[in-house]
């Protein structure tokens, strides 16, 4: 039981680990040859130098893994990979792809005869650990051929992985994940900030974060890694209040609007995030003028 990987950074060399520990043949490729010279001692995982290389090192009809940023270079990926592909081969499309264009590509690849998976991951860089979640999009005979693998990847076999629907489904299932996702941290962000600002009640961040992992009705992994880190720097002096976002965020508020489905939770933790990257300085900078305009307010320099 073979399989392809390209790309092998955090995700996808994790990935190749995981699946090489439970028994599959992985054959890895990566454009840096330090992430290819990383995973050299892994036990059954072999590097690959080039397409070619892993494309004829795989055999009978071939399973390719691509653990990729969406966009250009899954698309340039691709286009060096596809020439090298035969019908009946499968692509498994692992980046956070926006899920119309991963139902094009379906499209696309299925005029060659060619298979693909659409697969939301996550599990982050604790999935070699604890195994992935992974949610898959594609036709049953396309996710039947990447099943043993997403077997290996999820945290048992029997559960952690589904197949949600037609192309489309997992990428979709993915982005709503993510959503899901800004608004929880979010919540968990803000009644943090409340419990600080009151520091004449004494309440230790970490020791509630630790006690609310127990019983509690908000307890969750999101809790326990936020535990982590109010444990040992509850004030968070040394991080700079900016938090990026990944581009799934901004697709789920799209189709929030597309659909009509209100979800104030999601897009407001959206524009929270985009309000810490300082998209909001020039309106609060242009309120700030407002104010000192008609009520002789005073004006805080830069």
């Amino acid at each position: 039981m073979d399989i392809g990987v390209v790309g092998l950074g955090r995700m996808g060399a994790n990935m190749a680990r995981r699946m090489a520990r439970g028994g599959a043949r992985v054959l890895a490729f990566d454009v840096d040859a330090a992430a290819r010279a990383a995973l050299a001692e892994e036990r059954g995982v072999q590097s690959a130098d080039s397409f070619a290389a892993l494309a004829s090192g795989l055999s009978g009809a071939r399973v390719v893994l691509m653990m990729l940023p969406a966009g250009a270079v899954t698309e340039g990926a691709l286009a060096g990979l596809l020439p090298l592909l035969s019908a009946g081969d499968t692509v498994v499309d692992g980046g956070n792809a926006y899920y119309k264009d991963s139902m094009a590509r379906a499209r696309n690849l299925s005029q060659r005869g060619i298979r693909h998976v659409d697969a939301g991951v996550s599990g982050g860089v604790h999935g070699l650990a604890n195994g992935y979640c992974l949610m898959l999009g594609g036709t049953p005979e396309a996710v039947a051929r990447f099943e043993p693998f997403a077997r290996l990847l999820a945290p048992a076999p029997d559960r952690g992985w589904l197949h949600c629907g037609p192309s489309g489904a997992g990428h979709f299932a993915k982005m709503i994940h993510n959503g899901i996702e800004y608004g929880m941290m979010q919540a968990f962000a803000e009644g943090f900030a409340l419990l600080a600002a009151r520091k004449d009640l004494a309440i230790d961040p970490g020791k509630l974060a630790e006690t609310w992992r127990h019983g509690s009705v908000v307890r969750s992994w999101l809790l326990d890694l936020g535990a982590e880190v109010l444990k040992t720097d509850a004030d968070l002096a040394s991080v700079a209040p900016v938090v990026a976002d990944s581009g799934e965020g901004r697709w789920t508020a799209l189709e929030c609007v597309e659909l009509g489905v209100p979800a104030p939770v999601i897009t407001l933790a959206l524009m929270e995030r985009f309000s810490s990257q300082g998209k909001s300085d020039y309106a609060r900078k242009l309120q700030a003028m407002m104010r000192a305009k008609f009520g002789g307010h005073a004006i805080i320099k830069a």
